[in-house]
């Protein structure tokens, strides 16, 4: 069974970065597309950035040039560098496998003002 487990969350003031990792087992993970996504009190999960198993990126616009995404083949991990963040980016952040539909079970990210 695919095994997700992200880690880097927590509590930033506004203007500040965090960096989350997900790292994978049980999986070829360097076949797999993957993304990041997020999910605020009373809204729905939207995708926040994916990576390919070539390393293409795509951003959502509402972070497009403060979050970056990555990939490390050989560790199984993918990163999402946060940086010039803002209360809006609050949310529990997931990482996802495309191909084999999985999740982690979520990391809290809380940007105070």
């Amino acid at each position: 069974q695919v095994r997700l487990v992200e880690s880097g969350g927590g509590l930033v003031q506004a203007g500040g970065s965090l960096r989350l990792s997900c790292a994978a087992s049980r999986i070829i993970f360097r076949v797999n597309p993957m993304g990041w996504y997020r999910q605020a009190p009373g809204k729905q999960r939207e995708l926040v950035a994916r990576i390919t198993s070539g390393g293409s990126t795509d951003i959502a616009d509402s972070v497009k040039g403060r979050f970056t995404i990555s990939r490390d083949d050989a560790k199984a991990t993918v990163y999402l560098q946060m940086n010039s963040l803002k209360p809006e980016d609050t949310a529990v952040y997931y990482c996802h496998t495309e191909l084999t539909n999985n999740w982690g079970q979520g990391t809290q990210v809380t940007v105070s003002s």
